[in-house]
């Protein structure tokens, strides 16, 4: 398949200023031990024991600022860049690592969260249209398979998970109905089959609750969904055919969370008001990242995916981690 890269990618910006705003100070749930560890990270964990993953990772350095507001990063292995959208710009960007940044798609229909299906189309959770779309090979952008809920146009949908056999989730709130008429009367979650099939996961019992990020576990048995009003993170047991059930709550106390990363070994990365806050399998929470704007999203990326890329308001940040991420 041709690369998506070669076909879009425009010509590169120059890095701007680096860009700060006010961090809400949200929950101080602790800092990183500033030794690293003597053994590899994640060596240790292959081997078994729980291993914190912010021993030794490196500091938070901005990569460039100026930008409107960023979200869906997402790491490209067969192109060696990070996609993230400037919601706010109504574009979608392309870093070939280290500083190199150009357009990639414009307009993007004010795209929020990226993800790659098995064969390596894109995915693009679009407020602008209230849909998920795919681009081909060709560059092409046309609709996904799922482009309303029952035959009422979903509220906005926001981020995305991909499942190894092309299953996808996404959430549904409504951040970018900007004054547009409501036909879905809850906020969502929905799975879609490699079919094709639109099946529901979770609905909103009261408007107030909005999911948000969403990623799966390394062996793809569990769905985390954030809840930014709600402040926790939702969990779902994913079954072989990748319908979900027996829903609980896997952390609460994630003031503002937003979007979600996770490793190798199964910790999830969480954006939140006050940082990045890294949470063990069982619910243990291991400390923050402290990033200089509150962050919205992040993603592994780097060809070890031991670089963690962090959307913040008007900057991509970027740390180096000890332990890699899941598959980018």
């Amino acid at each position: 398949m041709r690369s998506l890269l070669a076909l879009l990618l425009a010509s590169s910006l120059g890095c701007g200023d680096d860009a700060t705003a006010d961090t809400d100070p949200g929950e101080d749930l602790g800092a990183p031990d500033a030794d690293a560890p003597d053994a590899d990270a994640d060596a240790d964990a292959d081997a078994g024991a729980p291993v914190n993953p912010l021993l030794g990772i490196g500091e938070v350095e901005a990569v460039q600022g100026d930008f409107l507001f960023i979200e869906g990063p997402l790491w490209r292995p067969d192109d060696g860049v990070l996609l993230f959208s400037d919601l706010n710009g109504d574009t979608i960007y392309a870093l070939t690592p280290p500083s190199t940044i150009a357009p990639f798609r414009n307009p993007s229909a004010f795209a929020n969260g990226l993800a790659s299906l098995p064969d390596g189309r894109l995915l693009a959770a679009e407020h602008g249209a209230r849909r998920v779309s795919v681009t081909d090979a060709e560059g092409t952008v046309t609709d996904f398979a799922a482009t309303d809920a029952m035959g009422r146009t979903f509220n906005s949908p926001n981020d995305i998970a991909v499942r190894s056999d092309g299953t996808v989730y996404f959430t549904d709130p409504p951040y970018g109905l900007a004054g547009r008429t409501r036909e879905i009367p809850f906020n969502g979650v929905y799975r879609v089959a490699p079919d094709g099939t639109v099946s529901e996961v979770w609905q909103s019992t009261e408007l107030v609750q909005r999911p948000n990020g969403v990623a799966l576990s390394p062996d793809e048995s569990v769905l985390y969904v954030a809840d930014t009003e709600d402040a926790l993170i939702r969990r779902f047991d994913v079954a072989a055919d990748g319908s979900t059930s027996g829903e609980a709550t896997f952390v609460t106390g994630t003031r503002g969370a937003d979007g979600l990363a996770v490793d190798r070994v199964g910790n999830v990365y969480v954006a939140i008001s006050a940082g990045v806050q890294v949470i063990a399998p069982d619910g243990t929470r291991w400390g923050m990242i402290d990033v200089p704007e509150r962050p919205a999203n992040c993603a592994f990326g780097g060809d070890d995916l031991r670089t963690l890329y962090i959307t913040a308001q008007t900057t991509l940040y970027r740390v180096s981690v000890t332990i890699p991420g899941d598959g980018g």
